[in-house]
């Protein structure tokens, strides 16, 4: 078997080294921070590493939008080295540099296979998205040469990919499949042996279809605010964190780290200094996986998507958050964990609401329940430990066919 190949030293630190490095450049950026309200920063002031990030607020989406809106375009976050504006739905507006690989992805197309020999068709947006540039920059950082493909046009990307002997492609994993389909129906042979994928699940049953055709194809977890999180080396043993990135794994609605192992939300701290977001919720759900990558890298490994962590659900016509539901639980110091579980009788809403206490009134607990949840519903106290560990705080059993 060959020897692996590296991107760079970076990503066979030891776990010691990594975290004392993170720690020194997470410091740095946290000091640089200075238009954050005054008890943000000394929350901030005390953070020496990783392990410390808990005692600052996780940020989301929201407050990104109603900080822009205040204050546009970047809602009075420090940035720097800006060359691109973005907008994403919402809108949300990020910003794009071109600096050396500025959003990481060289590292997952190196990871890829792909290099200075190869010809990418980037299939990804260009149009107000910052997904085609985000590629561009990486195989850039590789040495590869781009075709900016774009989306759309299926019959040209063929004849392109045909005509400039494209080797790799760049898009959502399904829109590669689109492309062969069209040009086995025009008799033409594409020489695209890679593949390097995002934005969309790679399903086993696709990237077989992609692998009996011949094409290596592999999967990365980014997003247009943090750049590259995570990605596949050719051991596919799960998804290796970024090395510019610290990820944590929460409770869907608080900032508080699940048990080892368990399903909760992604939250990333990104340490780019031109863009420094802080504990940033990305909205989706994995788990940390033990052990490294039999690949050789070294950093901390999660399982993929694993589904989306806003599990906002409406019951009798009210809305029931995963905050909600965490401010039922921080209420009660004896209470580890809630559940909360929607379901139909008849043609009514049921609410329940399973908390796990190793001791506990019921009907203290309904009323923390009325008044947090402004539902009334029926509460089940349960034994610690026993509810699933799936990262669900809400759970929506009622049939919508």
């Amino acid at each position: 078997m060959a020897e692996p190949s590296f991107y760079d030293d970076l990503e066979t630190r030891s776990a010691d080294q990594r975290a004392g490095e993170q720690g020194a450049a997470l410091r740095d950026i946290l000091a640089g921070v200075t238009e954050a309200p005054e008890d943000w920063r000394a929350a901030a002031a005390e953070v020496q590493g990783a392990e410390d990030l808990p005692r600052l607020p996780v940020l989301r989406k929201s407050d990104l939008g109603k900080w822009q809106k205040e204050r546009p375009p970047f809602g009075g976050i420090r940035v720097s080295n800006v060359n691109y504006i973005f907008q994403s739905p919402g809108p949300i507006y990020e910003p794009g540099s071109l600096g050396t690989d500025w959003w990481r992805m060289g590292r997952f197309l190196h990871a890829a296979g792909i290099g200075s020999t190869d010809i990418v068709q980037n299939c990804f947006g260009y149009h107000l998205t910052p997904a085609g540039h985000m590629f561009e920059s990486g195989a850039r950082a590789v040495g590869a040469t781009v075709l900016p493909a774009g989306t759309g046009q299926t019959e040209l990307q063929v004849e392109a990919a045909q005509h400039v002997a494209a080797t790799a492609y760049a898009g959502t994993p399904d829109y590669l499949k689109v492309i062969l389909e069209k040009a086995d129906a025009l008799g033409v042979k594409l020489g695209i042996v890679k593949a390097a994928v995002g934005g969309g699940a790679l399903f086993p049953s696709l990237r077989q279809y992609y692998q009996d055709g011949g094409i290596a194809c592999l999967q990365c977890y980014a997003t247009a605010d943090l750049g590259n999180i995570a990605y596949e080396s050719a051991a596919m043993e799960g998804m290796i964190v970024d090395e510019g990135v610290i990820v944590e794994i929460v409770t869907p609605g608080t900032g508080d780290p699940v048990a080892p192992g368990e399903v909760g939300e992604v939250v990333v701290t990104s340490l780019n200094r031109d863009y420094p977001l802080i504990r940033f919720a990305t909205g989706d759900l994995s788990a940390v996986m033990p052990g490294q990558s039999p690949c050789g890298r070294t950093n901390q490994r999660i399982k993929g998507w694993m589904g989306r962590a806003d599990q906002t659900t409406k019951i009798k016509g009210m809305f029931v958050r995963p905050e909600q539901v965490a401010q039922l639980v921080a209420a009660h110091a004896e209470v580890s964990k809630a559940r909360v579980i929607a379901s139909r009788t008849g043609e009514q809403d049921v609410m329940t609401v399973r908390i796990e206490s190793a001791g506990g009134d019921a009907d203290t607990y309904a009323q923390s329940v009325a008044s947090l949840l402004k539902l009334k519903g029926k509460v089940e106290v349960v034994s610690p430990g026993s509810l699933p560990k799936d990262g669900l705080v809400i759970e929506d059993q009622r049939s919508y066919e």
